[in-house]
């Protein structure tokens, strides 16, 4: 509650008028600032029916920063030219000046000044007029003044235009007399105490009322990201699917399983050093299967299973250095791998929602490391049309019902797809989605059944999350600017089903 000194002085000022009085004129009589005199309006009306105050608002020009600069020291035009001698000024030295860009702008357009283009020590500015009367500093001038109302409209928002004027909104309130007013303040009691009640004390105070519609203070708990809130739906629709999850506590990896069991060749540009990060410490991997080691490296070098390869000296150096993973398939290869080692082929199905890291360039929509969502099925003949119908299971029940794919080149993929959907919002296809049928060159050295097909399909956590919550700016998603308020206020993130 405000000071009851303050509360006293606005009841006596809304005595002295008749017909109410504005709360910007209160703080102007006591001078004291505006939410002071706001504050102790709001007081006054938890009395009761001391006073009765309606609030309005009321526009009006302020001179901005700039604009006062320009009262102290003149228009950038006007600094233009009494910055031109007799003799003139070259241009180059002119654009140095701090106001010489646009003074000189301004300056040509009111015909103060020519430029000689044709002079013989290279363009240079003249004056045209002798004196000059300095138009906007005596505009800002009847602004600050409190005579914007004598200033046209248009040339108010030509000062605005050039952000030398600003338009205000002010917020007040018109305070009057209530049926119960008073200039003395008596403190209501808050609580009914057995003392007043044993002494009858309780006759003569004044109580408070009870609001029985105000809310509790909100326990302290904690509160689910965004991101775990959407990372838990992706996790139920795969396992109401019938997936299993698989282990990705390995944000360290090595080539070899991230890039070189895929299929993707040594000299490929996502190994470079502008896409990827590489370890110092430990700067290389030393154990592997060296038997599935050994047809990786031949069917790159010589080709094999079908295929020619890709006809380079295939180098296990490059394939040891430790990386942070570019994307959750590597675990996808290594338990293919655990599963092709099996007596007796069984189908599976395998999902994965974890962190991967890129060496990207940070912007609105693009972070150094973001989660991939990652749906894997191995079984007997799958086809592209199984992948499909896969894929349309999937994102219906994400809510996601128009899809289309497009074919894509994928180094460990082929047939490579995109998926798009049709988003209402934005009334165009977007993409949501990569996907394709897992190569033969990346399977059978690995020992499964030739007979056996991999569909797998991935995706963004970010994305949709981004979606759902109406969050244009990845950064303010994930990282040290995350508002941590939009973390408790978020709802529970409901995907339509």
């Amino acid at each position: 509650m405000a000071d009851s000194g303050l509360l006293e002085s606005v009841l006596r000022l809304v005595e002295k008028v008749d017909g109410g009085v504005d709360s910007q004129d209160v703080a102007g009589g006591l001078s004291v600032d505006h939410q002071v005199v706001v504050g102790a309006v709001k007081s006054l009306q938890a009395l009761g029916e001391v006073i009765e105050a309606t609030q309005r608002s009321s526009k009006h020009w302020e001179v901005t920063g700039e604009g006062n600069e320009i009262l102290e020291q003149g228009s950038h035009e006007a600094r233009v030219f009494k910055a031109i001698p007799e003799e003139g000024l070259p241009q180059s030295e002119l654009m140095k000046l701090p106001s010489g860009k646009v003074g000189f702008s301004k300056a040509m357009s009111n015909k103060w000044i020519r430029l000689d283009k044709g002079h013989e020590g290279g363009p240079r500015v003249f004056r045209t007029v002798d004196s000059i009367e300095d138009a906007v500093r005596e505009k800002l001038q009847q602004v600050k003044k409190g005579q914007s109302s004598q200033l046209e409209e248009k040339e108010k928002n030509e000062l605005k235009k050039r952000k030398l004027l600003t338009e205000v909104t002010v917020k007040s309130y018109w305070i009057t007399k209530g049926s119960n007013f008073s200039t003395t303040i008596t403190k209501q009691e808050t609580e009914l105490t057995p003392e007043m009640i044993a002494s009858g004390t309780w006759r003569d105070k004044k109580f408070k009322p009870y609001n029985f519609e105000a809310m509790g203070v909100a326990p302290d708990s904690g509160h689910l990201h965004p991101l775990m809130k959407v990372r838990t739906q992706f996790r139920q629709i795969f396992l109401e699917m019938g997936f299993t999850e698989m282990p990705t506590n390995n944000f360290i990896e090595s080539s070899f399983w991230n890039f070189d069991s895929l299929f993707q060749p040594q000299q490929h540009p996502a190994r470079d050093q502008h896409d990827t990060f590489f370890l110092s410490d430990p700067a290389l991997a030393h154990e592997f299967p060296l038997d599935y080691l050994e047809r990786v490296k031949k069917v790159h070098s010589e080709g094999g299973y079908g295929s020619q390869g890709y006809k380079y000296d295939w180098k296990i150096e490059e394939a040891q250095k430790n990386i942070l993973r570019t994307h959750t398939t590597a675990v996808s290869a290594r338990m293919l791998y655990k599963l092709a080692q099996q007596e007796k082929f069984t189908p599976v199905k395998y999902f994965s929602i974890d962190r991967v890291f890129r060496n990207e360039t940070l912007d609105a929509t693009h972070l150094a490391e973001f989660h991939q969502i990652e749906g894997v099925v191995a079984d007997y003949g799958l086809t592209l049309g199984d992948l499909m119908g896969v894929l349309h299971q999937f994102f219906t029940k994400l809510g996601i019902t128009k899809l289309r794919f497009k074919p894509a080149y994928n180094p460990y993929t082929e047939p490579s797809m995109e998926v798009f959907s049709y988003h209402e919002g934005l009334k165009k296809w977007v993409e949501v989605g990569n996907s394709g049928v897992f190569r033969p060159e990346m399977l059978l050295p690995m020992g499964l059944p030739e007979e056996v097909s991999v569909i797998a399909w991935g995706l963004s956590l970010e994305r949709p999350t981004m979606i759902k919550y109406g969050i244009n700016n990845i950064r303010e998603l994930v990282g040290h600017k995350v508002n941590l308020q939009m973390v408790y206020d978020s709802p529970v993130c409901r995907l339509d089903s």
